[in-house]
């Protein structure tokens, strides 16, 4: 018996999201005197997931599992962990583990919990904190069956070294890719620093007026090491790209620090953002929505306060070298 988990990876290489998981679940064998193992989709070094405190990792490298398709991972995840006799199952709460737990727990019979943001509370029985309403509560799950999977909550746990030995195996999984779905593109975002990776986001509204404008964000991005965002009407005008777009009808982020700029507050984008620890505003309207949610406003012009608060960050971080 082990926690078996699912690590995200893209173009060969983990995510973060994956090393997040792997350090909660080593807390959770721990906890239970068990081992962790794990599942990888074609990545090109595996050694990393030792350092997280994995045992033992499935290597499927396959062209059929080259491209995401929820069902069809779901399958290979769901036989892995019937082969390890794994009683909890964890994945991420990224946007396609999102798709593949609840197919997961639907082929193992098991209750599923996503947003998980913290340890088990106990696991006899076994209960977990999660957000709920767009990160506006917590509540507390009880998962009462033999079999149960978590998604674990972006930046909710961290990373935590734990050195183990790693055995590696290769896997040749008997499910088939069997989605009915054809990709026949990828948007990828040309920024250096993922937003589903970043710990900090820098995000632009239309106060900013337009996409000319958009170099006084990169340049805050590039000192905070940040990635870049915006708010739907932004994408919608074809300023940036959709890949930037965040929010509730884009992609949610739960960041350590999340900026806005020129954005007024719609629900949909502080549903998508109210998991991120410390939101910052900069807005000339003082009754903008944001200000209430924020935990620190800027009354101002971005165009005068940007340049002003990326000199004061130059020579802060010059004097920290």
């Amino acid at each position: 018996m082990s926690v078996f988990i699912y690590t995200e990876s893209q173009e060969g290489k983990f995510k973060k999201a994956a090393f997040e998981v792997a350090s909660y679940a080593r807390e959770v064998a721990n906890s239970l005197g068990t081992s962790v193992s794990a599942v990888a989709f074609n990545v090109n070094q595996a050694e990393e997931l030792a350092q997280y405190g994995v045992d033992k990792v499935y290597l499927v490298n396959d062209a059929r599992f080259a491209t995401f398709h929820a069902r069809s991972y779901a399958d290979v995840i769901s036989e892995l962990a019937q082969k390890e006799n794994a009683k909890v199952v964890l994945l991420s709460s990224t946007t396609d583990c999102l798709y593949v737990g609840p197919l997961v727990a639907v082929k193992l019979k098991a209750g599923y919990a996503s947003n998980v943001v913290g340890l088990p509370i106990s696991t006899t029985p076994f209960h977990v904190k999660r957000t709920a309403f767009s990160n506006k509560a917590f509540v507390i799950s009880a998962l009462n069956t033999e079999v149960k999977v978590l998604s674990i909550a972006k930046n909710a746990f961290g990373l935590k070294e734990n050195q183990t030995t790693l055995q590696q195996e290769a896997f040749q999984p008997s499910a088939t890719a069997s989605s009915n779905l054809q990709t026949v593109g990828v948007e990828k975002g040309s920024g250096k620093i993922t937003i589903a990776d970043a710990e900090v986001v820098v995000s632009g509204g239309r106060g900013l007026k337009g996409p000319e404008n958009w170099g006084m964000l990169e340049d805050l991005a590039q000192v905070l090491g940040a990635a870049t965002a915006c708010s739907k009407p932004v994408s919608d005008l074809g300023w940036r790209p959709h890949s930037e777009h965040v929010g509730q009808t884009g992609k949610p982020v739960a960041t350590n620090l999340y900026i806005a700029v020129g954005i007024s507050g719609a629900i949909q984008h502080i549903a998508g953002i109210n998991a991120s620890k410390v939101k910052v505003v900069i807005n000339t309207d003082p009754e903008a929505p944001f200000f209430k949610v924020a935990d620190y406003g800027v009354v101002g012009d971005a165009f005068d306060v940007l340049p002003k608060l990326i000199e004061k960050l130059k020579v802060f971080k010059a004097q920290q070298a």
